[in-house]
């Protein structure tokens, strides 16, 4: 009589998962939305990357352009 019952629970539980796996899931999921990028802006953002790196290389150059540059070589510890 009680492993009835237990067995009466649990093909229950079995029907009531695989109804809702049958019926319901589907509907559930999040549908994936592809997002296209704007190259546009991209561009832009490249082109004003471009214009921050030019103005660095300018002050590089005119850095090196003076001869004010000092280079110092630091000695290696030999003991290291």
């Amino acid at each position: 009589m009680r492993s009835t019952r237990l067995w009466v629970v649990v093909v229950g539980l079995q029907l009531l998962i695989l109804a809702s796996q049958w019926g319901g899931s589907a509907t559930s999921l999040p549908q994936a939305q592809a997002q296209v990028p704007d190259a546009g802006a991209q561009r832009i953002a490249m082109i004003d990357q471009l214009k921050e790196l030019n103005a660095k290389v300018d002050k590089l150059v005119d850095l090196l352009g003076s001869g004010d540059l000092q280079v110092r070589v630091a000695k290696d510890d030999e003991k290291k």
